[in-house]
């Protein structure tokens, strides 16, 4: 299981500027300068306080275009769920200050100048 969870690893930084750069539409950069939305352990995007119908298909579709690639890439020895969580650390470990993410507790914390608090598997 541990050579196919660093394959993982390899195949998620690949994906990481890819997903990042083409989830920075003007409404999903809003919802995230606002802290409407954050970056979750799972490797998916997730509303953070209340949602509004908008917010909730902004979000679910970001997260269907990554799961899209996460089950691409996992077809390289992988499963989905363990590209998913690859990525979501490289991904909460990439927020900018002021950014939110979700800690391994569930609470919804804003990034600081500090590394974030990540799953103590995260790489």
């Amino acid at each position: 299981m541990r050579p196919m969870f660093f394959a993982a690893a390899l195949a998620a930084i690949t994906l990481i500027a890819a997903p990042a750069s083409a989830q920075r539409d003007p409404a999903y950069a809003a919802a995230r300068a606002a802290g409407q939305v954050g970056e979750q352990p799972d490797g998916y995007l997730g509303v953070v306080g209340a949602s509004t119908p908008a917010l909730q298909a902004l979000v679910n579709n970001i997260n269907i275009q990554r799961k899209k690639q996460y089950t691409a890439q996992a077809a390289a020895g992988s499963t989905v769920q363990q590209m998913a969580f690859v990525t979501g650390c490289n991904l909460i470990l990439r927020s900018a200050p002021g950014e939110k993410y979700q800690a391994p507790d569930g609470r919804w914390l804003t990034r600081g100048a500090e590394a974030p608090v990540r799953d103590p598997r995260c790489l």
